[in-house]
């Protein structure tokens, strides 16, 4: 499963990197705060960390969804067709990864049904 949060990382990471580009191109100045270290740092099993990936991707997007509200409020079509264009469809499909994921991971079982999953998660 390390390989599989390590590509999401990288993908979250681009996307930092999507907004501040964005952000640097309508010429607005790019503040980094410090992020806030997540406070459980180990799952007891890989379901466990996709049942926290799934809440972690469900929580931005509901925070895009809120920048898109706020965007067409105050009648931005640029940056609501970019977060369409760019982020929200990225989104969907990453929640959508996690959910078939805890899916699969409840059918498998815990031991050597993890392991088969770890194989076709890396396939």
């Amino acid at each position: 499963h390390h390989e599989y949060f390590e590509k999401m990382a990288k993908e979250e990471f681009e996307h930092a990197n999507k907004f501040m580009e964005y952000q640097n191109k309508r010429g607005g100045t790019v503040v980094l705060l410090d992020i806030k270290k997540p406070e459980q740092q180990s799952w007891a099993s890989p379901l466990e960390a996709h049942q926290t990936g799934l809440q972690l991707e469900k929580d931005v997007y509901q925070a895009l969804l809120e920048l898109h509200a706020t965007a067409s409020k105050h009648a931005d079509p640029h940056l609501t067709n970019y977060l369409e264009d760019e982020f929200l469809d990225e989104q969907v499909e990453s929640i959508k990864q996690y959910a078939e994921n805890i899916v699969n991971l409840r059918r498998v079982g815990a031991g050597l049904g993890e392991y088969i999953f770890d194989k076709h998660v890396k396939d």
